[in-house]
């Protein structure tokens, strides 16, 4: 009856949080008492709920439930799925306290505070001692070293030095253009190639002429427009 009044009768003996019902009960109690019946038959991974089993086994099994109705990229987690669809819809709920700047993710928000604005790089590189602040930063710097380039394309043999890249490059194959601008509903690639785009509505100039002051919309225009004087230069 409790489930249907509202009750809350069984109380964790822990932390006194009540429950309306003893079998949700005891699955809390194992947050407490560091139970984890629920075991992987593969790598023998345990969880304590059945539900951290079932979206644990999809690494396994290579499920992927999850479509995204844009782009069809399919993931394990509705978690993931929300995450990826920001970079479609441009929302960033993760807000920078400091400088206000706005992250689709938590992890990039943490990684932003880290490096700007508290500054620790407790990673160097041991061949030209530069620091960074991620391991994974680190690694991707000393492949331009060792000239490293474990990424592959299966299509045209091309390699590149991290995951990112090849993604980005093998778009060039399949045509998939993710990043889309919600003004004219243009897609593009990557979401630089959005980025400099938005700029055509925005009016926005970023790139400025040391010569003669002149601004433009991207560094591309603004190298065409350089030329132009490197042109007069030697033809004087």
């Amino acid at each position: 009856m409790s489930v249907h009044t509202g009750v809350k009768q069984y109380q964790c003996e822990f932390c006194s949080k009540p429950f309306s019902h003893p079998r949700v009960l005891k699955m809390h109690m194992r947050v407490h008492t560091g139970e984890k019946p629920c075991q992987c038959e593969i790598c023998l991974v345990s969880y304590s709920q059945k539900s951290g089993l079932i979206l644990h086994m999809r690494k396994h099994t290579g499920e992927k439930p999850y479509q995204c109705e844009v782009c069809s990229k399919a993931f394990s987690m509705t978690t993931y799925l929300e995450t990826h669809m920001r970079i479609h819809t441009g929302e960033k709920p993760h807000e920078c306290e400091i400088c206000h700047r706005s992250f689709s993710q938590a992890s990039s928000l943490k990684l932003h505070k880290v490096s700007i604005h508290i500054g620790i790089k407790s990673y160097q590189c041991e061949i030209c001692l530069k620091s960074f602040c991620t391991t994974c930063e680190l690694n991707k710097h000393v492949m331009i070293h060792t000239g490293e380039k474990p990424c592959k394309c299966d299509i045209c043999l091309k390699s590149f030095y991290n995951i990112n890249y090849l993604k980005r490059h093998m778009r060039m194959h399949t045509g998939e253009k993710p990043y889309q601008c919600e003004v004219c509903f243009k897609s593009f690639p990557s979401a630089s190639n959005l980025k400099r785009h938005k700029t055509i509505h925005s009016g926005e100039k970023r790139f400025q002429c040391e010569i003669c002051e002149k601004s433009f919309n991207s560094k591309s225009h603004l190298k065409r427009h350089e030329d132009t004087h490197r042109k007069k230069m030697f033809s004087v």
